[in-house]
């Protein structure tokens, strides 16, 4: 579905692209740095955040656990999405705060994804943009 030209979201959304850069942050981390996470974002000024429990692999590919004598194989490990909208002026310390509070140098501490937002709003004030962060 195309936006209405007319929308007053649209129209803010094309005010944004030139005057603020907004980016999401996704963090894929192990669930005991969770709260580790949140402290050092809070420290750099973050507001809020979205956390959500997945499963999922890379290069480590699971593991295998005994269990009542048999051998089986963990294809898909446990691990916490963070997720973060933050202007490009928080962009650095914010993806620096989680790299030092989710590291703990050993296999599967996760992965950052930065993409680029188009547009936010805050559905109750109807605020868009930086101001909706």
């Amino acid at each position: 579905m195309q936006p209405d030209a007319l929308s007053p979201y649209y129209q803010a959304s094309l005010q944004h692209q030139s005057s603020a850069a907004m980016k999401l942050i996704t963090a894929i981390i192990k669930p005991f740095k969770l709260d580790d996470v949140r402290s050092a974002l809070a420290e750099v000024g973050v507001q809020g955040i979205t956390v959500t429990e997945v499963k999922g692999f890379g290069r480590q590919k699971g593991h295998t656990e005994l269990y009542r004598g048999a051998e089986y194989v963990v294809d898909f490990l446990p691990k916490v999405k963070v997720e973060v909208a933050v202007g490009d002026d928080q962009l650095d310390t914010s993806v620096e705060a989680i790299v030092s509070a989710a590291d703990t140098g050993k296999i599967g501490d996760g992965k950052i994804f930065v993409s680029s937002l188009e547009q936010v709003i805050r559905i109750r004030t109807r605020e868009t943009g930086e101001d909706a962060i």
